[in-house]
């Protein structure tokens, strides 16, 4: 499953720190995300709030699950 978490703070990071311990998971993404997210999942540099730039890279990317 290809999932893309929107947000860059705690809450996001404990969200994007157990979907990435999932076997389902194949590929995590996290916009914006910080430092600590991007340990654990690629980076998008897409504001959480730019929700044009966020539907064409989740269908871009054939995002299952945001």
């Amino acid at each position: 499953m290809r999932i893309l978490v929107i947000g860059s703070g705690g809450r996001e990071h404990t969200i994007t720190w157990k979907l990435a311990q999932s076997p389902k998971t194949t590929k995590l993404y996290a916009a914006p995300g910080n430092p600590g997210i991007g340990e654990l999942a690629e980076l998008v540099n897409i504001k959480a709030t730019d929700i044009d730039n966020l539907l064409k890279f989740a269908l871009e990317q054939k995002i299952d699950l945001t």
